[in-house]
């Protein structure tokens, strides 16, 4: 069944959500591959073929598609990620999974202990505006596109 398509019926709530996109991965020091793979990892979470679609892709121009693929078993293989990256990983989880994990002292504790003050906020708004657009995206079914 065909959905409606979330951005044209609403443009001013999609501007809005996709302004706070570009703050995240335009004016934060947050390296910009950290915030696709967290993106794609909160995707994957939440279940949002085309968000996974789109930030698989993203990743794919900077990283190795063996580690891509091993995303969603990343504390399996954590040797393949960066110390910053796990962490951000275990954070995207901890917020993602809220309603689970209450954001435990442990977690943020362990978060805090990688990124700064600033930098943690800003992966946090990062991690709310991919799981407002999964939010959007997985309900209404956004297409999703593949190139052979």
């Amino acid at each position: 069944m065909s959905r409606l398509n979330w951005q044209e019926v609403s443009p001013d709530g999609a501007k809005a959500l996709f302004g706070v996109h570009h703050y995240v991965t335009r004016n934060t020091k947050l390296p910009e591959q950290l915030i696709h793979l967290v993106f794609l990892r909160i995707s994957q979470i939440n279940g949002c073929a085309h968000c996974i679609n789109i930030h698989s892709r993203d990743l794919g121009k900077t990283m190795p598609i063996e580690k891509i693929v091993l995303v969603p078993v990343w504390h399996e293989v954590r040797q393949l990620f960066s110390e910053q990256e796990c962490a951000a990983l275990a954070w995207a989880e901890e917020v993602t999974l809220l309603s689970e994990t209450h954001a435990s002292d442990a977690a943020y504790a362990a978060a805090s202990s990688i990124f700064g003050d600033k930098d943690l906020v800003d992966l946090t708004i990062a991690i709310a505006a991919m799981n407002a657009f999964n939010r959007l995206g997985a309900p209404f079914r956004l297409p999703v596109s593949v190139t052979a």
